[in-house]
């Protein structure tokens, strides 16, 4: 086990599939999917959090068999937040905070690569941000995202 305090954060699945590139409507079309196995994926994170913490923690009035056990469930429970997050990785986006449920889905936009992001809650897929910018760079997607650059209208 890692330090205390500390998830360990599940291995990337056995076959990670190459992620694809979704439009945002496809991306759309599997929030019902994604919502589920989102969802599932917080519940079983809180748990494996918990049973983390208690693993962690030596009491001399709890038994040692009951420390055994609870690091036994302890790995059980780990091992299906692995499996969680390797069905997600199946549908094609990549999980990026495990408490919130918060989901990126690679696009391009404008010919460059960027992130649709989601997170559990939201109706639907209603902000992006660059590759490297995270949650904080979210922006809106508005009417504006889907005309070409100047550029582009040109070419066109």
């Amino acid at each position: 086990m890692d330090s205390p305090g500390t998830i360990r954060t599940p291995r990337p699945p056995r076959a990670a599939p190459r992620r694809r590139h979704f439009t945002l409507e496809h991306a759309n079309r599997t929030l019902p999917l994604v919502r589920r196995i989102v969802a599932d994926i917080v519940r079983q994170h809180k748990l494996v959090s918990s049973l983390e913490d208690k693993c962690h923690i030596r009491r001399p009035d709890v038994p040692r068999e009951k420390q055994e056990e609870l690091t036994r469930q302890y790995g059980i429970e780990l091992e299906r937040l692995r499996d969680l997050a390797e069905e997600l990785s199946a549908v094609g986006c990549e999980i990026k905070d495990w408490r919130i449920g918060l989901i990126d889905f690679r696009s391009l936009h404008q010919g460059r690569e960027i992130e649709l992001c989601w997170r559990l809650g939201e109706d639907r897929i209603a902000f992006w941000h660059e590759i490297n910018a995270g949650f904080s760079g979210r922006q809106p997607i508005d009417e504006g995202f889907f005309e070409p650059r100047p550029a582009e209208a040109v070419a066109g």
